[in-house]
């Protein structure tokens, strides 16, 4: 069974952010600007990549679809960080509807692989549990026969937390998220021409079966300035990590609360 994440890192899409742009060069311009691209690294560095280093099933790929004129300093800093990852696959994209740019970015890396694949779908701010694959991949046997009459399925691990990184370290909120796209995979038969992307995470179990786990904890969401989804989605109740928590998150994501103190200390690059 092939395991496919994917991610999208400052892609110049058509559509796909709440930020609407009249042209490609204005939102290349807003989406390469140095104090974003160095916020987005910093949580990408902070969350995504060393959940993604430390899968205890590393059977997988994590494709990351890019723009192609993404300016060479931070393209170079992107090969850098992700070099010791080798599930890593950085996807060059022109300019695409935000979705289908995904879709086909699967379909590419599904091309001459005729089995089951699960697929899973990652944003550049957030972390998903060191054992994630692993128990997607359970959760996939564990429901064999079942699936026999519904190739098609969606495994849900609900429990999570929402972070904030800052030069104090982490700010939490555990929560048991709803259809969120973090901590959620979908399986998808031999020759399937459909891909995660292809569906709502919102509206999965409406198309398919879906497993809903609430242990262990899956996911962290982070939540800063540049969230894409807008202040109304921001929650509320997030206060300073406990000693406990700090523990878990570190153990259950290979996150730090001391490093990301460390990294986020630095100003971030100035406008201008």
């Amino acid at each position: 069974m092939r395991v496919i994440g994917i991610c999208r890192f400052s892609y110049p899409a058509h559509g796909g952010f709440r930020r609407m742009h009249d042209t490609l060069e204005e939102r290349e311009a807003y989406l390469y600007h140095d104090t974003r691209m160095e916020l987005r690294f910093r949580h990408f560095e902070a969350l995504t990549l060393p959940s993604v280093a430390a899968q205890t099933n590393p059977d997988f790929t994590l494709l990351i679809v890019i723009g192609e004129r993404m300016p060479k300093k931070w393209l170079d800093r992107l090969h850098d960080v992700t070099a010791p990852v080798p599930q890593i696959k950085i996807v060059p994209t022109p300019p695409l509807k935000h979705r289908l740019a995904l879709q086909l970015a699967i379909q590419k890396e599904l091309e001459g692989h005729d089995e089951e694949s699960m697929q899973f779908r990652l944003d550049d701010d957030d972390a998903i549990g060191v054992d994630f694959v692993q128990k997607a991949l359970f959760a996939a046997r564990r429901t064999g026969r079942f699936r026999k009459e519904s190739p098609r399925m969606a495994f849900e691990f609900n429990n999570g937390f929402s972070v904030n990184l800052s030069q104090e370290g982490l700010r939490v909120r555990p929560e048991f998220g709803g259809f969120l796209s973090c901590g959620l995979a979908v399986l998808f038969p031999a020759g399937d021409d459909k891909t995660v992307m292809n569906f709502g995470h919102h509206k999965l179990h409406h198309s398919m079966p879906m497993m809903i786990q609430p242990t262990p904890p899956m996911y962290l969401r982070a939540k800063h300035d540049d969230n894409d989804s807008g202040a109304k989605f921001q929650p509320k109740g997030l206060e300073p990590a406990t000693d406990t928590q700090v523990t878990l998150i570190k153990e259950r994501f290979n996150v730090s609360a001391d490093q990301i103190a460390s990294a986020f200390s630095a100003p971030l690059v100035p406008h201008g």
